[in-house]
């Protein structure tokens, strides 16, 4: 990472448990730039239409995520919806299931991504999520798009969620995910993709720490 930079925005994608979070998460904590979990936003939106059993599409929900509040905390390991920590409640199978109908609905893209835009105007970030590279920071300084294998990426999904005590198993995860992967990649605004000026990383069978050891010297060479 060049010294003269006045700030610097690193954005990666990749489909759910490729360890997007993970990664940008430590990424962050070593070179010392904001975190910023895009997805976690999204996640945080959908409790507010499962706190009300709002329809994803509800007008009613659009106008609450226009004027709800979401804040990262330590590092982005807690996570506030209108000044309530949702950490753990944004990780449930619940919001597993509604959060790629309710992500997919353009006037709530809009708005978070008018946020996340808002976060990098102010300073140096790490990013991820499904639309950074493509849409949110298309002149990010570094492009990652980090993936798995879907047996490798539920496994991985599954280990989060048993340590939350969510009653689950390794197929219903794996369904979950490959669905959540086919509605990301096919919905009509901001579908997920490769940018074509990303580095591909697959994490498949590599540590968290050789893949962001990998990150972080692919941007201090530049």
């Amino acid at each position: 990472m060049k010294k003269n930079r006045p700030q610097v925005t690193i954005a990666m994608d990749g489909p759910a448990g490729s360890g997007k979070s993970t990664v940008a998460r430590r990424i962050a904590e070593r070179l010392g730039l904001l975190y910023l979990d895009s997805g976690a936003m999204y996640r945080a939106v959908t409790l507010l239409a499962i706190a009300d059993s709002l329809p994803a599409d509800s007008p009613k929900l659009i106008a609450q995520v226009k004027m709800c509040h979401i804040e990262f905390r330590d590092n982005g390991k807690t996570i506030l919806l209108n000044a309530e920590d949702v950490s753990v409640q944004i990780r449930t199978p619940a919001v597993n299931r509604l959060v790629a109908d309710v992500a997919k609905i353009p006037e709530i893209r809009q708005e978070i991504v008018r946020h996340q835009q808002r976060i990098g105007a102010e300073g140096s970030i790490v990013a991820e999520g499904r639309d950074l590279t493509t849409i949110v920071f298309p002149d990010a300084d570094f492009k990652f798009y980090l993936d798995a294998s879907v047996t490798e990426r539920a496994k991985r999904r599954l280990a989060e969620l048993q340590a939350q005590s969510v009653d689950t198993t390794l197929a219903a995860v794996e369904a979950e995910i490959r669905e959540r992967d086919e509605k990301d990649a096919t919905r009509e605004h901001s579908p997920l993709r490769v940018a074509a000026d990303a580095i591909i990383v697959d994490t498949t069978d590599r540590t968290i720490d050789e893949v962001v050891d990998f990150i972080i010297a692919q941007v201090i060479e530049n």
